[in-house]
């Protein structure tokens, strides 16, 4: 009986630790980078990730890191390409960026579908105060972006 107990909360623990890491972004350097099927510059060539791309960090082996991008698809970056500066992509059409985190608030700008924006602030709730590349700084639903 206590064996299992312990070994219930060995599993448990470990668990929470994983979703604790979880969901780590990352974004594309400066300039555009090319994705891999493995963790070696002789993998295959998946495609080009434009500058600024957010991409979900898996996990990291070695020099490379395997990354998720918004169509949910895996592959591989070197890991001296991603940076820390957070962006995330408009995931619908139209959304509304406010200049207050209230849906009542004064509509900044819109956004229309798969348009880049940096995150201004860290992620507090159900909104993220970004800024577009134009300067305009506001606020966009969490649950209408990825790669937060």
């Amino acid at each position: 009986m206590m064996r299992g107990l312990l070994t219930f909360l060995a599993l448990s623990t470990s668990l929470l630790c994983g979703l604790a890491q979880a969901l780590e972004f990352k974004s594309v350097g400066a300039n555009p980078v090319i994705l891999y099927d493995a963790p070696t510059l002789k993998g295959g060539k998946v495609y080009v990730a434009p500058r600024g791309m957010p991409v979900e960090l898996i996990l990291t082996y070695g020099a490379w890191s395997k990354v998720r991008d918004m169509a949910g698809d895996l592959s591989w970056v070197e890991s001296k390409d991603l940076v820390a500066r957070r962006n995330v992509i408009v995931r619908v059409s139209n959304a509304k960026v406010r200049a207050a985190a209230d849906e009542t608030a004064a509509m900044v700008f819109s956004a229309d579908k798969n348009v880049l924006l940096e995150m201004a602030e860290p992620v507090a709730g159900a909104w993220i105060k970004v800024k577009h590349k134009d300067g305009q700084l506001g606020y966009i639903k969490a649950s209408e972006v990825w790669g937060n």
